[in-house]
């Protein structure tokens, strides 16, 4: 057992069963042994890669669609360009090589990253020392004044977000929890008391036996606290990642290591965890907070829409021995067997803001 999972298991003969929430909160941020404190994950060499590592083209996409969003709101000043999650940096990077083709906004741009990992934090520093804009850190959207227009992109980022997970038993709801046996060794098991009738939403009444679903509380929160700010000063919010688009039971947590699905409570601390995300939870949430919500669509779908052939196709024209390798890139980014369908996009923007492109 890892020194975190037995760190784990004294926490939970200590005070109790933990939530589900709070088991990945501890495996992924623990600031000694968590996932993310200590490892940069990214990478052949390392548990997962993601799109922008998969092609340049991914980055740079985006890095314009966030700029035609900016044009489209009548060019607001001082826009400030807002990344949660960053990775190694690779993302913002080809984003703000993208903004060239539009330098008054690149000219006016502040970017702020959302990073909590220092690995990840010294590895996007020397990505973007030579960016020719300013950029600082944060450790949370809460932290970002909202006196500027914010447009934001979440590649990726809010399946890491801690999720609780509730099955269905006889005609209750119990919350499925994490305890520890005798040795140490970390399991399932489901709270003794059920969820209060007026607690379950009337979409699950008819779920069922052993039916799960799946709510993630921080990630309808932050989509809220995004909107909120959108619809105050002006902006777009750009989310990417894997999930769906209607609400149905099944339990979608999971752990990744080298490539590879791993024991989800196997090792905390040295797999990444992570959840399919609620397209129309997020939406609904960055309703609440009073910005319109267009979406969700495929990655696909969204890159095909917003030229990733004719940019292929440019760079090609300058380098002809990677036309393969961009096709390659472009097989992996839109074909639904691949990522284009599972994962998805949803735009916040303002309630008089024009439909974004793509949407």
């Amino acid at each position: 057992m890892s020194a975190l999972g037995a760190r784990i298991a004294r926490l939970i003969a200590a005070q109790g069963p933990i939530s589900i929430a709070e088991y990945m909160t501890l495996a992924l941020h623990d600031p000694r042994d968590g996932y993310y404190a200590t490892r940069d994950p990214l990478g052949e060499g390392g548990d997962f890669i993601t799109a922008p590592e998969v092609s340049q083209m991914f980055g740079e996409l985006l890095g314009l669609w966030l700029a035609q969003a900016w044009h489209d709101q009548g060019k607001p000043a001082r826009p400030r360009l807002i990344e949660l999650g960053p990775g190694r940096g690779t993302l913002m990077r080809d984003a703000l090589r993208a903004t060239k083709l539009m330098p008054d906004f690149r000219e006016q741009l502040e970017v702020v990253l959302v990073e909590l990992s220092p690995v990840l934090r010294r590895a996007q520093e020397a990505m973007l020392q030579d960016c020719g804009v300013p950029v600082r850190w944060v450790e949370s959207f809460g932290a970002v004044a909202a006196d500027r227009p914010g447009f934001v992109i979440a590649n990726e980022f809010f399946d890491a977000l801690p999720i609780r997970q509730y099955v269905r038993q006889g005609r209750g709801w119990f919350e499925r929890m994490v305890t520890a046996d005798a040795r140490s060794a970390l399991s399932f098991a489901l709270a003794p008391v059920p969820l209060p009738a007026m607690a379950v939403p009337a979409s699950r009444e008819d779920a069922p036996e052993g039916g799960v679903y799946e709510v993630c509380a921080a990630g309808e929160a932050l989509a809220e606290q995004i909107a909120q700010a959108i619809a105050a000063r002006g902006g777009a919010a750009l989310i990417v990642d894997y999930g769906y688009d209607a609400p149905g039971f099944g339990e979608t947590l999971q752990a990744m290591r080298r490539h590879a699905f791993a024991d989800v409570l196997g090792e905390p601390g040295e797999n990444d965890l992570t959840a399919h995300v609620d397209f129309t939870a997020l939406g609904d949430a960055a309703v609440r907070g009073g910005a319109s919500v267009c979406g969700p669509v495929e990655q696909g779908d969204l890159l095909l829409d917003l030229g990733i052939y004719p940019r292929s196709d440019a760079l090609a024209a300058r380098n002809p021995d990677m036309r393969d390798t961009l096709t390659a890139q472009i097989v992996r980014l839109c074909n639904p067997a691949q990522m284009g369908t599972l994962f998805k996009a949803l735009a916040i923007v303002p309630k008089t803001a024009p439909t974004p492109p793509g949407f």
